[in-house]
């Protein structure tokens, strides 16, 4: 927009730029607290970024062996590569399930209400425990009926032993008569051929015993598993559950069924990579030669027919208070802030994290603000002094005991140069700890890592951080996501510009005064550094389209919009 030659001013409540990408730099130690991966550089504006500025992207390794604690001192085991894909496979069997439910059976609803990805999951794992019971209880079938099946066969067998034996001595007595007639003679030949009849039915019969006892061996030896999963086998699944919670910064109880991986087609191709020099790089370089306000909190947005006023105090003591006066305003705050917003009437004034619009936002807006989700992703950095852990591994995971925990320390990260480890903390365990102290985090991470490497091999960290994005009160959260009852399409509501009301008495229509960007208004790419800016890009197309006039048109022998007078006063903005 500034260089479209538009007046900009950036207010940015922090004292720094970059929002949620926030990198912690103490001597050779580098951490990322919050965007931290670029997922894949086919097509993303972060790949031309890379170009542009100083950018040192690495390759993340996916490989990412899970290890289990077992109390002993010298060190956790790592769950076999066997077992862990089979639990994967399952996984993703489960997720295609709950697709198959979604999209197939349009199994959305249950008593009038959307259902979440959460519920559809324990439902099918639900019905697999029904279907183990019930393989179960077929397998005990088959065996009662083959062992009957065996009995009625020894029963046979008996009896056509007993009819030979007989036949045997009559033929014998038969035989013995050296002087017979012809009745006698027929008798012997008859007696003869019921005994060559019952041989044959004997052998018959002693063939099917085989079967029978090799059929009854083999259901005996193979009988079905009692269980769908073992308790490790769950404690695993849920290792990959807190997986899926931390890609969505939520539980899974709050995801909407049918529409929380919406976005999955628009995903760039190729490898996941890291910023090794730290992701801030990014908007450090993106803010040079920006007017750029920092610890300036808004607290009020003013649109009317004629323009905006946004009213602001320092972040730090809510002094200072100061009234910026524009034609517009692109509000880029967080989901998580616009939230607390629209929920003002029943909060405390003053708070300092609350926005005040003026007029209030429409409805369409606030409902879309209160449909969609903004979830919480925690990290706990460790730096030390020598790394301890595989330098090879970028990843490596750690089983928690319990469903309810098992998004506590559940993967860490090596990425950096320096011994540096991160900790991700996701799910329902991603809002509980907010609410510890930081000593009691770092502690929990070394017992942890004690549990996994053993006692003797893991020190107290050198620095250590601890995030909590839900109390920020900058953010409140960490990224969107799409929650049950939403969908794709509030992200669009989110990112359609406000229209004042017109003056009283006025037939024209105002134009829109107040535009919103931000990884909580792109549909395609939401949740992501490069759906940030190319929000940013579509709002500054936006705006400019509409003060500086579209330089060009897509209908044959139109004439161009006319571009703003350089000597008309610049259309000035506020971010």
């Amino acid at each position: 927009m500034q260089q479209f030659g538009m007046e900009v001013i950036v207010l940015e409540a922090r004292d720094r730029v970059g929002g949620r990408i926030a990198t912690f730099r103490k001597g050779n130690y580098i951490a990322d607290l919050g965007a931290m991966v670029v997922t894949g550089l086919g097509g993303n504006p972060v790949t031309v970024l890379s170009k542009q500025i100083s950018m040192e992207l690495h390759k993340i390794r996916q490989k990412c062996p899970l290890y289990e604690s077992n109390g002993n001192t010298a060190g956790g085991v790592q769950v076999p590569k066997d077992k862990d894909e089979m639990v994967e496979r399952e996984f993703n069997r489960l997720l295609e399930a709950t697709s198959y439910l979604s999209h197939q059976l349009d199994f959305n609803y249950t008593g009038g209400k959307p259902v979440s990805l959460g519920q559809a999951l324990e439902w099918v794992i639900k019905l697999q425990e029904k279907n183990v019971k019930e393989k179960q209880v077929s397998h005990l079938k088959a065996v009662i009926a083959l062992q009957e099946k065996l009995r009625a066969n020894q029963q046979r067998m008996m009896t056509t032993k007993e009819k030979i034996s007989e036949l045997t001595k009559q033929q014998k007595t038969l035989g013995e008569n050296k002087n017979r007639d012809i009745t006698q003679e027929f008798v012997l030949r008859s007696k003869q051929r019921e005994l060559n009849n019952e041989c044959r039915e004997w052998d018959q019969l002693l063939e099917q015993q085989k079967e029978i006892e090799e059929k009854l061996q083999e259901l005996e030896a193979s009988p079905p598993s009692d269980v769908y999963l073992s308790s490790r086998d769950r404690q695993i699944l849920d290792w990959h559950f807190a997986n899926l919670e931390f890609a969505n910064a939520t539980p899974l109880s709050n995801l909407s069924l049918k529409h929380w991986d919406q976005d999955d087609d628009f995903e760039f191709t190729g490898s996941h990579l890291t910023v090794r020099n730290g992701y801030s790089c990014v908007p450090v370089a993106l803010s040079d030669n920006l007017d750029i306000k920092l610890s300036t909190a808004v607290r009020q947005i003013r649109y009317n027919s004629s323009g905006v006023e946004v009213v602001t105090s320092n972040a730090r003591n809510q002094s200072n208070a100061f009234t910026y006066k524009a034609d517009v305003v692109l509000c880029t705050l967080p989901l998580g802030v616009l939230k607390q917003s629209t929920q003002q009437q029943q909060m405390p004034s003053g708070l300092p994290n609350t926005v005040q619009f003026h007029p209030p936002l429409p409805d369409w807006k606030v409902a879309a603000i209160q449909r969609l989700g903004f979830g919480n992703l925690n990290k706990v950095v460790l730096c030390f002094e020598r790394a301890f852990w595989d330098h090879n591994a970028n990843l490596f995971g750690h089983v928690g005991s319990t469903t309810a925990s098992r998004g506590e320390l559940f993967l860490f990260w090596n990425l950096y140069k320096a011994p540096v480890l991160l900790a991700l903390v996701a799910g329902e365990a991603a809002a509980i700890m907010e609410n510890v102290s930081d000593d009691v985090i770092v502690g929990r991470c070394i017992a942890v890592l004690k549990g996994i490497f053993g006692n003797a091999n893991v020190p107290q960290p050198k620095e250590t951080v601890v995030t909590r994005w839900r109390a920020d009160p900058w953010s409140r959260g960490s990224y969107s996501f799409v929650a049950v009852g939403s969908s794709g399409n509030d992200y669009d509501i989110l990112a359609a510009p406000v229209t004042p009301p017109p003056n009283p008495g006025s037939q024209q229509t105002p134009m829109p005064r107040l535009y919103f960007a931000g990884e909580h208004t792109i549909r395609n790419y939401p949740a992501t550094v490069h759906g940030a800016f190319l929000s940013g890009l579509r709002e500054g197309g936006r705006i400019s389209d509409q003060f500086a006039g579209c330089p060009y048109t897509s209908a044959p022998g139109a004439v161009p919009a006319p571009a703003a007078s350089a000597a008309a006063p610049s259309p000035s903005v506020v971010t």
